[in-house]
């Protein structure tokens, strides 16, 4: 008989405190599954929102101008805690890896006012020029903006 699984500490529900900044995000009805609760690719969906609307709001990065872009490349999420219409999400922000052309960064999804994340997750951006796609050094407003959330 197998033992059972021991929870590695990285895959446990965060604190609010292991994040450096909060944006809230609305539930819409569109956003439960069948199952009464957020459909998983909404979560993604959320971490994309949360990291472009700070990163805009900084004035770190213009989406329509700007010579340089951010692609995932990859992105993760474990679930700990279902969220569902109607609540409000608080989505927690940090860098955890500030590189030379990438950034990871790490988000946790908060039901309003709970102190554990009810999902935590990551995703990389590679940020590239526009034009060409390839790799580029983080431009200094973006890397400087970064830094206050390591």
């Amino acid at each position: 008989m197998n033992a059972p699984a021991t929870p590695n500490a990285r895959h446990q529900a965060k604190p609010r405190d292991h994040y450096r900044v909060f944006r809230s995000i609305g539930t819409r009805w569109m956003d439960n599954d069948v199952y009464g609760h957020v459909n998983n690719v909404v979560y993604y969906s959320w971490f994309d929102t949360a990291v472009n609307a700070w990163l805009i709001e900084q004035g770190a990065l213009d989406i329509h101008a700007g010579e340089v872009i951010g692609l995932v490349i990859e992105t993760q999420c474990n679930y700990f805690a279902p969220l569902a219409f109607p609540q409000t999400i608080e989505a927690g922000l940090r860098v955890a890896h500030l590189g030379s052309s990438s950034v990871r960064y790490e988000v946790g999804l908060f039901a309003q006012g709970e102190p554990l994340a009810a999902a935590c997750g990551h995703f990389v951006h590679v940020y590239v020029d526009r034009e060409t796609r390839r790799p580029v050094a983080l431009p200094a407003v973006l890397k400087n903006t970064l830094q206050t959330i390591v």
